[in-house]
């Protein structure tokens, strides 16, 4: 039984030592339990400006089951996660951050339910300490619209923190698509998945690495990756604003030859272009969106540019046209 433990970095020189030493108790636990087991630690750096590759060459010298995909630059946290999958070779994947906030002691449980027959086993926070009341309330809210506008049910308070069976990797790693929502993606391939609460631990050090524009842009790409209820949206509201303007043409006209009134003032008249227009460029940058996502598509790079892969005998699945094995 070989697990595979994926982790992207970046910027984490702060955090991956204790990182590491933690995973490497979480193997030592799990050795004892199952007799056949063994793992494999995928660090995925993506394109960090600090020590942080520094850091995993050297414990990848030292740890054989270290394993190291170095990008040639920063493609972000889902992308680095893909890569982390199509390279992973392990009968069950598990998906982590190193920043310690998801406790890698809860992968024990998890391992636990897969032997019960579960294909997925995402975590779910229950308590989130160290993050402001600002962060809590947009991310209860953003899961919650999501679920909404979406056409698939994806559970509630969960990020990427999970295990999945090999079958369900290799679903998500045939998915062609540029804008990765993977938390979406595995709940789309369904099998027999199971939640596990735990409580949140707060960053063991350094800062977050999503601002609010890069919350706002990932929250973008999870509603328009799993939906076109937007689309439909616009199209209500173009309804309604026709609507609208009929309603006032009609009030115009009885205001004008029945009622002998004539309408002064301007207010009205601007209200009214002010609020088409808006639905006019509202409407205009929701097809923008959509349209730059298939543009983007038809493009077909690659997801990402790898510079060297470390301690690989072999890659399942890559997406990258370079490839250095060392």
């Amino acid at each position: 039984m070989l697990l595979s433990i994926v982790i992207p970095c970046y910027n984490e020189e702060e955090v991956l030592s204790e990182s590491i030493n933690r995973l490497q108790l979480l193997h030592a636990s799990l050795k004892s339990k199952y007799k056949e087991f063994d793992s494999e630690l995928i660090f995925v750096n993506d394109g960090s400006k600090d020590r942080t590759l520094e850091i995993l060459l050297s414990k990848h010298d030292e740890i054989p089951k270290i394993k190291v995909i170095n990008f040639s630059r920063n493609f972000g946290h889902q992308i680095a996660v893909t890569a982390g999958m199509d390279a992973a070779n392990g009968d069950a994947i598990v998906l982590i951050d190193s920043d310690l906030q998801d406790p890698p002691e809860v992968v024990e449980q998890m391992v636990e339910l897969w032997h019960k027959g579960y294909d997925v086993i995402y975590a779910t926070r229950t308590r989130r300490p160290g993050e402001t009341k600002f962060k809590k309330l947009t991310a209860a809210c953003f899961y919650r619209i999501l679920n909404l506008l979406s056409d698939t049910p994806i559970p509630l308070d969960t990020g990427d923190f999970r295990l999945m069976d090999r079958a369900v990797v290799d679903c998500i790693n045939a998915m062609p698509e540029k804008e990765r929502f993977v938390r979406g993606m595995v709940s789309w391939v369904g099998f027999k998945q199971i939640s596990l609460p735990y409580e949140r631990a707060e960053r063991f050090a350094g800062k977050s690495k999503y601002p609010l524009i890069k919350m706002l842009s990932f929250a973008l790409i999870g509603i328009l990756s799993f939906s076109i209820k937007p689309l439909k949206l616009a199209s209500l509201l173009g309804i309604f604003s026709s609507l609208f303007a009929i309603c006032g043409f009609i009030y115009v006209v009885y205001s004008k030859f029945i009622d002998g009134n004539v309408i002064s003032g301007w207010t009205s008249l601007m209200l009214s272009l002010f609020f088409i227009g808006g639905v006019q460029l509202f409407c205009i940058g929701l097809l923008g969106e959509y349209i730059g996502r298939i543009y983007i598509g038809t493009k077909n790079r690659p997801l990402y540019v790898v510079d060297s892969y470390y301690g690989f005998d072999k890659i399942n699945k890559t997406r990258s046209p370079v490839r250095k094995f060392k």
